[in-house]
């Protein structure tokens, strides 16, 4: 009976390159196929970041996923994993490309849920956004016992509120449409003077401005708001 590949989730990190792990520089450039979601133009942040690692003779498996709310992405999370099965049964390691950290709200998950109980299957941690904005802002996140919560962007206002009321430190991710909702929250819960906000952190593209010049029309996916401890060490 043939051997199966092994499937690799690979955090990849926020963006720049020079914050891929030793270990996920070694897998990335030996295994036969690599895999990456792409977004409906076509674009593959995961891709972009270790392009210059990637050869010619590895196969590549484009995993086109919908980045709106307005389709189920479970069908394509189904297709995706079916592709990269194939290569797994034929004995090819797979691994595949996860900006961040891949079990941390990574697109992963959702291919781990799928394989992993039916291949070898190894997780590589990288550095997530989260983490790696609060470098890039210079702020502490949490000192002492303080409790840092992270909260999708995407929550319901009641919720949202309620979450943000208790917590020691925050950071809100999933920005995008829904940065309007969460400043008026922020102001609501006299939030705004502590609240940081940065987009594509550690990218050629990254932006820190002040919370109260940004323009909630132009906020992408990849941006988040840090409301770092009050408490000093």
């Amino acid at each position: 009976m043939r051997e199966l590949g092994k499937l690799y989730g690979l955090g990849i990190g926020p963006g720049d390159p020079e914050l891929l792990t030793l270990k996920a520089h070694r897998i990335l450039t030996t295994v036969p196929v690599i895999a990456y979601p792409i977004s409906e133009n076509g674009n593959s942040l995961a891709r972009a970041i270790v392009a210059e690692l990637i050869r010619s003779d590895q196969i590549e498996i484009p995993m086109s996923l919908p980045f709106n709310v307005r389709e189920s992405s479970q069908p394509y999370y189904d297709k995706a994993a079916q592709q990269i099965a194939e290569y797994l049964k034929a004995g090819q390691d797979v691994a595949v490309l996860c900006e961040g950290e891949p079990m941390l709200y990574g697109s992963f998950m959702y291919l781990f849920q799928r394989l992993s109980g039916e291949f070898p299957t190894e997780v590589v941690p990288g550095i997530s956004s989260t983490l790696a904005s609060a470098a890039m802002l210079g702020v502490p996140i949490t000192y002492r016992n303080d409790v840092l919560s992270i909260i999708p962007a995407t929550l319901d206002e009641v919720k949202l509120r309620d979450r943000l009321s208790v917590a020691d430190a925050a950071v809100i991710i999933k920005l995008g449409r829904h940065f309007a909702k969460v400043r008026k929250i922020l102001d609501e819960l006299g939030l705004l003077d502590r609240a940081l906000y940065i987009e594509r952190a550690t990218q050629t593209e990254q932006k820190i401005l002040a919370i109260t010049e940004v323009e909630p029309t132009e906020v992408p996916y990849w941006s988040l708001i840090l409301i770092p401890s009050q408490t000093q060490g």
